[in-house]
C-alpha cells in the first residue's frame, strides 16, 4: 500500500492530521494536473493552476461526503471531476449579467492610442501641447482627444464640431508643429 492510499484511508476513517500529510504528498500531481485542465481553457481564464488546486483539495478534504476513495487512482478523478466543477462555477459566474457577462472584451492593444511610451516623451508632449494651445486652441484639443482619449480623427472632429476635411488638415498642421517643437528640445 503507497503512502497515498494509507494516508486517504486515514482521512476516511476521520484522522484530522492526515489531511496535513496528504496535501506535500500528492500537491506536484495535483498542480500537473490543474495546469492541464486550465491550458485547455479559452484564453482570457483568470484562475491560476494554484487556486484550482488549493480549492479542489479543499473540496475533496473537507467534504464529508467526498471521502471516501478506492486508492489513489479514484482520488486523483475526484480531483480532477472536483476542478472541473470549479472551472464550470467560474464559467457561470463570469457570463453572469451582474458580472458583465453581456458585453463583449476588447483587446486593448488593438486601440490606436498614440501615447508616448516614456516618461520624458510624455513630459516633451505636454509641455509642447501647453505651448500650441497658446498657438492654436483647437489644434491642442484636437491633439488631446486623438492621443489621450483615443479618438480616431473622425470621432475627434466630430467632437469638436470640424468636418472630416477641416480635422484632417488641422492634425497635419499640429503634427508638424509638435514635431517641430519636440525636435528641438
Amino acid at each position: 500500500m503507497s503512502d497515498v492510499t494509507r494516508i486517504l484511508s486515514q482521512v476516511e476513517s476521520g484522522d484530522p492530521s492526515a489531511a496535513e500529510k496528504l496535501l506535500p504528498l500528492v500537491y506536484d500531481e495535483l498542480r500537473r494536473l490543474a495546469a492541464a485542465r486550465l491550458a485547455e481553457e479559452a484564453p482570457g481564464q483568470t484562475l491560476q493552476p494554484t487556486a484550482l488546486v488549493h480549492e479542489a483539495y479543499l473540496r475533496l478534504v473537507l467534504n464529508e461526503r467526498s471521502r471516501q476513495w478506492d486508492g489513489r487512482g479514484h482520488f486523483f478523478a475526484a480531483a480532477a471531476e472536483g476542478m472541473r466543477r470549479i472551472l464550470v462555477d467560474a464559467a457561470r459566474r463570469k457570463k453572469a449579467v451582474k458580472r458583465g457577462g453581456d458585453q463583449s472584451r476588447h483587446d486593448l492593444d488593438l486601440v490606436d492610442a498614440a501615447i508616448p511610451e516614456t516618461p520624458e516623451d510624455l513630459v516633451a508632449l505636454d509641455e509642447a501641447l501647453m505651448r500650441l494651445s497658446a498657438v492654436d486652441k483647437q489644434a491642442a484639443e484636437l491633439v488631446h482627444l486623438r492621443f489621450f482619449a483615443g479618438l480616431s480623427l473622425a470621432q475627434a472632429g466630430e467632437m469638436l464640431g470640424i468636418s472630416a476635411r477641416s480635422a484632417d488638415r488641422l492634425w497635419s498642421y499640429a503634427r508638424a508643429w509638435l514635431h517641430q517643437e519636440i525636435g528641438h528640445d
